[in-house]
């Protein structure tokens, strides 16, 4: 590993598990310090020299604020913010969502993508210098997931928007779309809920289609989603702003 991330701080939502937690593994490996942030107390596993956990619930602002303000006071500054909460809740026909439902995928996949922009700009144009990386998804085309990729589609929107705002005052905006991804199951899964066999089998259909929507006919590793966050977060990505760059071993989503 080089050391990209020098003296830079870095906060990364949805770490607990996943492509958030290999992000600030690799970013600790790159000389970050971490500011790791997650509902989950499974982030506390993240110890070391240079990391700071925090639960927050980041589908409230206030909790976006507090996790922010924490990052100066603990460190000084905030270089890189990388927004990583998020994902399907439901997989179904759209007509098989309930009011709720759709509710809860859009404020789990956008707002805590949002609410964090919004509150770690202020001290990222006061320092004159920032890199934001959102991570959005190829399910802005997709099937059986129609509030999540809404949402995804929100931050892609609010990606080139906020970064055409913000270029010309030294702040990079950007996004991934990862693809399918092979991650370790995960230990606290986003609906608790026992599928049914019609539910199973709705899942498998976006597993069929995502395979077959890629050209490379496999899933990404944790590796390759990452490899592209902290290139677009690092100065190797300086003359590139307002960009959606999809992960998908070629579906371009």
């Amino acid at each position: 590993m080089n050391n990209r991330f020098s003296k830079q701080v870095a906060l990364v939502t949805g770490a607990a598990q996943g492509i958030g937690r290999r992000v600030c593994e690799r970013l600790l490996a790159e000389g970050a310090q971490v500011v790791a942030v997650d509902r989950s107390g499974l982030v506390h596993e993240l110890q070391g020299e240079g990391v700071l956990t925090l639960t927050a619930d980041l589908e409230q602002y206030a909790d976006c604020a507090r996790a922010m303000a924490a990052a100066i006071d603990a460190f000084g500054r905030l270089d890189v913010l990388v927004n990583n909460v998020g994902g399907t809740i439901w997989a179904k026909p759209f007509e098989h969502y309930e009011v709720e439902q759709i509710e809860a995928e859009v404020r789990r996949s956008l707002f805590p993508t949002l609410w964090c922009c919004h509150a770690a700009l202020p001290y990222m144009l006061k320092q004159g210098r920032g890199a934001i990386v959102n991570v959005s998804s190829i399910a802005t085309r997709s099937l059986n997931r129609v509030p999540y990729g809404a949402a995804k589609g929100g931050i892609n929107a609010l990606t080139a928007c906020l970064a055409f705002e913000n270029a010309e005052r030294g702040i990079r905006v950007n996004a991934t779309a990862p693809g399918g991804t092979e991650a370790p199951a995960r230990r606290i899964p986003r609906n608790g809920a026992e599928q049914s066999a019609q539910e199973k089998a709705w899942y498998q259909e976006i597993v069929a289609q995502t395979l077959d929507s890629s050209l490379m006919k496999r899933y990404g590793t944790l590796d390759e989603q990452v490899g592209a966050i902290l290139f677009l977060a690092s100065d190797d990505g300086s003359y590139i702003t307002g960009v959606t760059l999809p992960v998908g071993g070629g579906d371009l989503g």
